[in-house]
């Protein structure tokens, strides 16, 4: 078997050397939580968990109280994957505080504590319970007395039989600290048998006590007396962090006592508390430090009131705020560990290694949660676990402590193999081996042994450090290693290489917006090395895939210039071009002025306004590197499309001058404004708008446009007009004056009209002629006064409707939707009113008058025509005049019956035949139906394919010949038509261009249909016409 220290030794190198699937010692995975068995399960095993992870594999062991478990000398005991397993457990051998202990070659370490007890609840020993007697008013208290048992209990109260529990309230009360029933004040319904019933909330058994009768004494009634508090939390609560504390307060009293709660130190009891039992039980979840303090239960009644007092006290059971780490240490180094901990009160600390007491002797310092080994050796290897603890618990923190004793190896930190610097530069060379303890280092170049001087140095972890690098020191570099435990060396090269020196800087440039330029930067360097161009923009690297745009790398391998796009005036500022190689780098900037249009103008104040002016001023933008030239205004009103520039005095303002005055503004109208700065590069940005200002109120200047009138009822004048605009009203209160007079006399009769948005009067009077002549005007008013008035115009007043009807109404069919109706005007002088037309109502037998078709003529027409009627059908007719006023009488309703319909069949079996030069047509004779007019004849439509408008040709035969030019396409039709109008259409017939002296087709050939040409050239000729 290997000593101990050569495991550690061996341990040691594989630390150094492997990957993270290394030897190591015991780590907990799983540690045994405390438990309450319930002694009337049916399970009858308890498990307690421990799960462990090591490499070797740990073995694990178990302590109870202290002491080792021999898990092979009681068959009750197991283990099950390192996990503890009893047996049908028993509460006086297994009760008790347990350990999971795990130990590998690499130390050992001990679990947490985890204790086990027993749950149960025993039977009442007490059978018969005595008799309460009390008087009615008179406080009472029922004990419980619960039996033997563990693990927590609640209470309840059954009256008289069960499931009739005493239902809690400001007057009963039942404890749950001690199950006794508290009655502030017995009345007679409480007379009864009173059952205490315990249930052991762990293993949800229930028993229940001997009854206890109440009764009432007959010696009369228990007068009013003060509160007695029976039952109060004790002087001192201590409280743990996080849980729930609840405070049970009640008190026995005649009339019956209220309670209340409150914080002794004047603090508002926490917001979160709750009020339970009409307020006998004070609830405060999650218990934290500042919830800790004095509280008072108040009990009151018209007696007077007592008062109990406690201190809620704050506790925590240690937390870790810092863990201990695994520690890996060089032999001969110094290794120290500190843990933190918070707990209420404040922890105390103490160390084990290998699960035994660490005491502080020798080499080993101990200062409550920090350990110190200033001289690390092999035998301190192990594992080590510090355990901070008060009264309310105790928590472990493990971390083995791995001590590295190998000789220097360079295997995974060789030297660089080339190590290139510039002429003049500095280069460090390092040299970093594993090994332990610390090596000391020297160094060679070639086979020589190198000597430390002003230039070249040995620093103090064994790096090579060489200044003002010259060409002769090239070459190759040794790193020799040596301690107790062995020596190795490392080789590399070093290259000098020319410096990187710039031959044409980038200088400083002053531009115009939109131009573009090319800031240099070229540099001569040793063509071995790569080299890297890159360019900064204030600070901030130049993207240039991102920015492409307006930035773009240009020049060749020597040259990393930078080309600047239609340039704008975000680009202005610092630009740097930064040149790199491996072995040195190096920068140049320049600086970019850029010249543009002005900024906008600042805080644009209107200082004073008047009706027709505002006094403006503002501060000047940035002139963006070229002195402002001028400054124009700019208004913008509600009334107004965007803004418009205004006129100002000065007319025009020079770039020196911040303030204007703004004038030919409408008075009574919100403006705001803003300024627009000018240089001789162009137009800035406009500023921010000014604060809004209404100018102040005037005269109305302009007065209402295109006033007529006219119409209306009897009796009336009727004027009109456009209203003003509200941004030419001038002011408030803007209203309209109204004049009129009759034609030819002197004095106007005029009216107010208070209305802005009126745009119409009508003056009415029964002794006002019809159709008389008036002279009329509209003036304005507002605030401030009365305008001037419109120019004067003739508006008539209304007319009478017209007082006798049309005479001698005639009417006649035209067709079968058509008929035609004329009359005679009234006489002049046989009736009043001025005619401007006639209204012809047309309706059918069967309908009423009142939805007639209103057809109206206009001026002297004396004849109409009546279209889209139904075919041989009755229809009424009568006529009246009208004018504005309305219409007048109507004429006697003469009858009229159209004709009857069209045709409703098309012509068919049309055949069509070519020869020189002429196109003959043949159809079957159209047979009219009974109910439709007979056929008269026929007509012949034809265009060319190319055009829309159609010519007609009549025959009353059933052919036709028609000379057409053969080089074109025609479409023709045929219908009927007869007394009551046009009959239906055949199809469209289409005949081609004809290419030879022959043809022939028929309607239903598709390949024959064509479109007819250009009517100028069409010869027509057609049979001689004869009557059907």
């Amino acid at each position: 078997m290997r000593l101990l220290w050569e495991l550690l030794v061996l341990h040691s190198v594989m630390v150094c050397l492997a990957d993270d699937n290394t030897l190591h010692g015991p780590v907990f995975l799983q540690e045994p939580n405390s438990m309450i068995f319930p002694l009337d399960s049916e399970e009858k095993k308890v498990k307690l968990s421990c799960e462990v992870k090591g490499n070797p594999r740990p073995t694990i062991g178990w302590k109870l109280n202290g002491s080792s478990i021999d898990v092979g000398m009681d068959y009750r005991y197991s283990l099950v994957e390192g996990s503890l397993l009893i047996n049908n457990p028993n509460k006086s051998q297994d009760a008790g505080t347990y350990q999971c202990v795990a130990t590998n070659p690499f130390g050992t370490i001990v679990s947490r504590e985890a204790k086990l007890q027993f749950a149960y609840l025993e039977n009442f020993k007490t059978r018969t319970r005595s008799t309460v007697s009390v008087r009615q008013g008179q406080g009472m208290v029922l004990l419980c007395g619960p039996p033997p048992h563990s693990g927590e209990l609640s209470y309840a109260w059954i009256f008289n039989e069960y499931p009739s529990f005493v239902h809690q309230d400001s007057r009963r009360f039942v404890s749950q600290e001690t199950g006794n029933l508290y009655i502030a004040k017995v009345e007679t319904s409480d007379v009864g048998n009173y059952t205490c019933v315990v249930t052991n909330t762990v293993t949800n058994s229930r028993v229940l006590g001997p009854p206890t009768p109440l009764v009432l004494r007959n010696d009369g009634v228990m007068g009013e007396y003060e509160p007695k508090i029976e039952v109060q939390f004790p002087e001192t609560v201590p409280s743990a962090k996080g849980t729930t504390v609840k405070l049970e307060c009640f008190a026995l009293g005649n009339p019956v006592p209220t309670i209340s709660w409150r914080r002794a130190d004047g603090k508002q009891i926490p917001r979160k508390a709750r009020r339970h039992r009409s307020s006998g039980l004070l609830e405060i979840p999650n218990f934290q430090q500042e919830d800790a303090g004095p509280y008072e239960c108040v009990a009151e009644n018209v007696r007077g009131k007592n008062v109990a007092r406690g201190q809620l006290t704050f506790y925590a059971q240690p937390s870790w705020i810092q863990r201990i780490g695994d520690v890996h240490a060089a032999i001969e180094e110094r290794v120290s560990w500190e843990c933190r901990a918070s707990g209420r009160p404040k922890p105390s600390y103490r160390w084990l290694k290998d699960g035994e007491p660490l005491l502080p002797q020798g080499r080993v310092q101990l200062e409550q949660g920090s350990l110190t080994i200033p001289n690390v050796s092999l035998s301190d290897a192990g594992m080590y676990q510090c355990v901070a603890e008060n009264r309310h618990g105790v928590i472990f923190a493990s971390a083995e402590l791995s001590v590295i004793a190998i000789g220097p190896d360079f295997s995974k930190t060789l030297l660089k193999k080339l190590t290139l610097v510039k002429v003049g530069g500095e280069v460090i060379i390092e040299c970093k081996p594993k090994a332990s303890p610390r090596p000391t280092y020297s160094w060679k170049k070639g086979k020589d042994i190198l000597r430390e001087n002003e230039r070249i140095t040995v620093l103090d972890d064994g790096s090579l450090r060489i200044v003002n690098v010259t060409k002769s020191d090239a070459g190759s570099y040794t790193c020799v290693a040596t301690n107790h435990f062995g020596t190795a060396s490392s080789t590399g090269s070093l290259v000098v290489k020319d410096p990187t020196r710039v031959m044409v800087s980038p200088f400083s440039m002053d531009v115009t917006v939109g131009e573009s330029i090319v800031l240099p930067c070229q540099v001569s360097h040793d063509h071995s090395l790569d080299i890297v161009f890159t360019w900064s923009f204030n600070g901030h690297l130049i993207d240039f895939e991102k920015d492409g745009d307006h930035f773009e790398r240009v020049g060749g391998d020597s040259a990393g210039d930078l080309m600047i796009r239609s340039i704008q005036l975000k680009h202005a500022g610092k630009y740097v071009c930064m040149v790199q190689t491996s072995v040195d780098k190096l920068s140049a900037a320049a600086d970019l002025i850029v010249r543009g249009p002005p900024g906008p103008p600042e805080a644009v104040t209107i200082d004073e306004v008047t009706d027709t002016t505002a006094q403006l001023s503002w501060r000047p933008g940035a002139d963006n590197h070229s002195p402002i030239t001028m400054y124009v205004v700019q208004a913008r009103t509600p009334f107004s499309v965007g803004w418009q520039a205004v006129s100002t005095v000065p007319e025009i303002i020079d770039g020196r001058t911040f303030t204007a005055t703004v004038v030919g503004l409408n008075p009574w109208v919100e403006y705001e404004f803003r300024v627009v700065a000018a240089n001789l590069i162009g137009i800035g940005e406009p500023s921010r708008p000014s604060e809004k200002r209404r100018t102040e109120e005037a005269l109305p200047e302009v007065t209402p446009a295109n006033v007529s009138g006219g119409g209306g009822s009897k009796s009336e004048l009727v004027i009109t007009w456009e209203t003003v605009p509200e941004e030419l009203q001038n002011g408030g209160g803007f209203g309209y004056v109204v004049a009129f007079r009759p034609l030819g006399t002197v004095s106007w009769m005029q009216t107010v009209v208070a209305s802005p948005d009126a745009a119409r009067y009508v003056f009415r009077n029964e002794s006002l002629p019809p159709f008389s002549p008036y002279e009329v005007k509209v003036g304005v008013y507002n605030n401030k006064g009365e305008g001037s008035f419109s120019p004067v115009t003739v508006v008539y007043s209304a007319e009478e409707e017209p007082t006798r009807a049309p005479t001698t109404v005639l009417a006649r069919s035209l067709s079968a939707s058509d008929v035609e109706v004329s009359w005679a005007p009234p006489w002049e002088n046989q009736h009043k009113g001025r005619i401007q037309g006639y209204e012809v109502r047309c309706w059918q037998h069967d309908e009423k008058e009142e939805n007639a078709k209103r057809i109206r003529t206009v001026g002297n027409q004396t004849s109409t025509k009546v279209s889209n009627l139904r075919g041989n059908a009755l229809y009424h007719l009568a006529v009246r005049a009208y004018n504005t006023a309305g219409t007048g009488p109507s004429s006697a309703a003469v009858n009229v019956t159209t004709k009857k319909p069209p045709p409703s069949q098309p012509p068919g079996n049309i055949v069509w035949n070519s020869s020189d030069s002429k196109i003959i047509l043949n159809w079957d004779q159209v047979k009219a139906l009974d109910n439709e007019s007979e056929v008269r004849g026929y007509k012949v439509l034809y265009r060319w394919n190319r055009q829309s408008s159609t010519s007609v040709i009549e025959t009353n035969k059933t052919s036709v010949e028609l000379s057409l030019p053969f080089d074109e396409d025609y479409i023709i039709e045929i219908k009927p038509f007869s007394d009551g109008g046009d009959g239906s259409s055949s199809e469209q017939i289409r005949i081609p261009k004809i290419s030879n002296a022959y043809a022939r087709g028929s309607g239903s050939s598709t390949s024959s249909a064509c479109t007819l040409s250009a009517l100028s050239t069409i010869m027509i000729s057609l049979t001689a016409r004869s009557s059907l």
